[in-house]
């Protein structure tokens, strides 16, 4: 089976990686530049222009539409997949023969949850704490009128505490397409009724921001069998590494007591 995953990047980075895996996805590339990157968000069927609103998803819309791959996924230039659990891990970045075993005992691969992420909150707390709720809401209303089925899942993710963060994923391309066609679905609706103008540049990200919650709505409907792996953040220092690390497992143990 061929596959590809893509490094989505908006800029040049220095981290080691296999060139017959991964290759670098310049996103929002009609305006940034990067000379490693193998493809680039603005060619064929694209929606390169809304990376200051989409984030990474330029890119998760440009592999979903043009590429055809057996199996496809999306890690960034400073969050990759790995291994094992140490904090030093960045030489033990997710391989070929790795991700073909983890898919066919699984359906998907996705960042291990964490429960730092949430800051010991629940889904919905953390959005309203981060971001404008209001938004989170809107998302709600066009999940209940397109996919009604999956409002229970909406309601279920709301009152969780971890979840699947970053945008990240690795899949047969047509468990990702079938992602893809619901999530943009949502997205592009809620960009029709929500208005962004007077949002700081950090918020203007919403679209990424929604869907780093949607997955997880989108997983747990499905009833997909997900292996968690976790993620490698090359910006990260040791200091913050053991705290997180921590702070996950002190999570974990409050959730087993």
């Amino acid at each position: 089976m061929t596959m590809k995953i893509y490094i989505i990047t908006h800029k040049n980075f220095n981290e080691r990686y296999d060139a017959n895996v991964y290759y670098p996805l310049l996103v929002g590339a009609n305006k940034n530049s990067c000379d490693i990157a193998k493809v680039k968000d603005n060619t064929g069927d694209k929606i390169s222009n809304e990376n200051p609103y989409f984030c990474e998803l330029t890119g998760l819309y440009w592999i979903w539409k043009n590429v055809s791959e057996d199996i496809v996924g999306v890690c960034h230039y400073r969050r990759f997949f790995t291994k094992n659990r140490y904090i030093f891990c960045n030489r033990f970045v997710l391989e070929k023969e790795d991700i073909r075993k983890y898919l066919t005992e699984n359906d998907i691969i996705l960042p291990e949850r964490n429960h730092h992420e949430y800051f010991g909150l629940t889904a919905y707390e953390n959005y309203a704490q981060l971001h404008n709720i209001a938004d989170w809401e809107t998302t709600k209303d066009v999940i209940e009128r397109l996919y009604p089925e999956y409002i229970n899942d909406v309601n279920w993710f709301e009152q969780e505490k971890i979840g699947y963060c970053y945008n990240m994923m690795i899949s047969k391309k047509e468990i990702f397409d079938q992602y893809c066609e619901w999530l943009f679905s949502i997205l592009f609706e809620v960009e029709k009724q929500i208005d962004i103008s007077n949002y700081d540049s950090y918020n203007k990200r919403v679209y990424g921001f929604l869907s780093e919650r949607l997955i997880n709505v989108w997983v747990h409907h499905q009833g997909l069998k997900v292996k968690e792996v976790p993620v490698y953040m090359t910006d990260l220092k040791f200091c913050t590494r053991v705290k997180n690390k921590i702070r996950n497992v002190r999570g974990k143990l409050c959730t087993i007591i």
